[in-house]
C-alpha cells in the first residue's frame, strides 16, 4: 500500500498533524517529512523528497508543505498518485510580502523571534481558536529556532509561480482551506481548485490557517475520504 506523506508548514513539524496521524496511521504507512529542514530551496527540497521516497507518491502538504507537493510534481509528475494541498497557494510572494518577509529575517537576526512571531499571532487562527491554540504553536516554532525560519522563509520568497503548471494536474486532487484564513486566503485556494481538472474544494468555516489544530477532526475526515477514493 503506498505510504501518505505528509509535509509540513514552514518552521512546523510532526506536531502538526498531531491529531491527523493516529487516525491516517489506522489505514496505511504514514511519513512526516523533514526535508523543509535540511535543504535551502523548495527545488531542493523536493528533490530531496524523491531521491528519498522509492514509487508512487501521496502527497498531502499545508502552507509550505503545499507548495512543496506542487514543486514535487512538477519535477515528476509521473511519481505523484494524489494531492492534497490544505492551506496553500500556487501564487509567488508579492513585493509586499517579500519585503515583511525580509523585515522579520532582520529580526530573527538579531535575536527577536519571540517579538515577531508574537505579533503574527492574529494571522495565524481565527480569533476565536487563538487563545487556545497559541501557545502549543509558539512552542512549535521555537523548537524550529531563528536559523530554521530564515531559511524556509527565504525558500518561500524564492519560490516560483505554479499557476501556469496546474491545468497539467491529472491526478486525484483535494483543496481545502479555512474560511477566515488571513494568510492564505480562500481565493488562493480556489484558484487552485479551479486550474486542477477534478479538484475538489473544501472551505471550512470557524478555521483560519492552521487547520489541522482548529478544525482536526474535519480535517482528519476529508483526508480519509480523499484517500479512500483513490
Amino acid at each position: 500500500m503506498t505510504p501518505i506523506t505528509l509535509l509540513p508548514g514552514l518552521a512546523c513539524d510532526a506536531e502538526l498533524w498531531r491529531d491527523q496521524l493516529p487516525a491516517l496511521a489506522a489505514t496505511r504507512p504514514v511519513t512526516v517529512a523533514d526535508v523543509h529542514t535540511r535543504c535551502a530551496t523548495l527545488p531542493q527540497m523536493a528533490a530531496a523528497l524523491l531521491d528519498e521516497t522509492p514509487g508512487e507518491l501521496l502527497l498531502c502538504g499545508t502552507s509550505m508543505g503545499g507548495m512543496l507537493a506542487l514543486e514535487v510534481h512538477r519535477q515528476a509528475p509521473q511519481r505523484v498518485r494524489a494531492l492534497a494541498l490544505l492551506a496553500s497557494s500556487a501564487r509567488p510572494d508579492t513585493p509586499e510580502l517579500i519585503q515583511l518577509r525580509s523585515e522579520a529575517i532582520q529580526l530573527f537576526e538579531q535575536g527577536r523571534l519571540r517579538e515577531v512571531l508574537q505579533a503574527n499571532l492574529a494571522f495565524a487562527f481565527d480569533p476565536a481558536n487563538a487563545s487556545k491554540l497559541a501557545p502549543a504553536y509558539l512552542a512549535m516554532i521555537e523548537r524550529a529556532g531563528a536559523r530554521q525560519l530564515i531559511v524556509q522563509n527565504r525558500a518561500v520568497m524564492a519560490r516560483a509561480d505554479y499557476r501556469p503548471l496546474l491545468a497539467d494536474i491529472r491526478c486525484p486532487t483535494l483543496v481545502v482551506c479555512g474560511e477566515s484564513d488571513l494568510l492564505t486566503p480562500p481565493e488562493h485556494s480556489r484558484e487552485i481548485a479551479a486550474a486542477i481538472p477534478g479538484a475538489r474544494l473544501e472551505l471550512i468555516k470557524d478555521c483560519g490557517h492552521l487547520l489541522t489544530w482548529e478544525q482536526p477532526g474535519r480535517i482528519s475526515a476529508l483526508l480519509a475520504d480523499w484517500l479512500a477514493g483513490l
